[in-house]
């Protein structure tokens, strides 16, 4: 797909991935990568490797961003518990574009305009390689969990009852 690199939230991206030290580079993907299973089809990865930005709002109308594993859905009462408030109010598009810069679909972990308060799915320590939009859904780059970690600050928690395997 033309073009991608020089949109204005790829370039930005970008340039917060450098001055982080991130490693990765953008693959360009020829077909969106709007959600989990569509990124994991196009990189030909596990869809758990998918690393998706999904951002909610606090009481106080802040924003939270958890990056989760596609292999399962946020449960959002449990993060609430987790943070100790009553419940994660939704984030419509609008509200996303404004507090991060990103439109839903390619929201990147990593360059937003605003602050926010980041969260990251321990399951996503399950994988060596996960990949995390770069600022469109066309954009993907390849990180880890550690990196990720690293580079946010975030808290891993536990963000599902399927965040953790059980393995006998």
């Amino acid at each position: 797909m033309d073009g991608v690199l020089e949109k204005a939230a790829v370039k930005r991206f970008i340039e917060a991935k450098n001055s982080l030290g991130l490693q990765g580079e953008v693959t360009v993907l020829s077909e969106s990568a709007r959600t989990a299973q569509d990124a994991a089809s196009a990189l030909g990865v596990d869809v758990g490797q998918i690393a998706s930005s999904l951002v909610f709002q606090l009481p106080d109308s802040s924003p939270v961003l958890i990056i989760t594993s596609g292999r399962h859905r946020i449960d959002t009462d449990l993060v609430a518990r987790t943070l100790g408030i009553d419940s994660l109010g939704r984030a419509d598009a609008n509200y996303v574009k404004v507090r991060s810069g990103y439109s839903v679909g390619g929201v990147a972990p990593i360059g937003w305009l605003n602050p926010a308060t980041i969260l990251i799915d321990v399951a996503l320590n399950d994988y060596q390689v996960v990949w995390a939009a770069s600022g469109h859904p066309h954009a993907v780059f390849p990180t880890s969990f550690a990196e990720l970690l690293a580079a946010t600050g975030a808290k891993s928690i536990i963000v599902s009852d399927a965040s953790v395997r059980n393995e006998c």
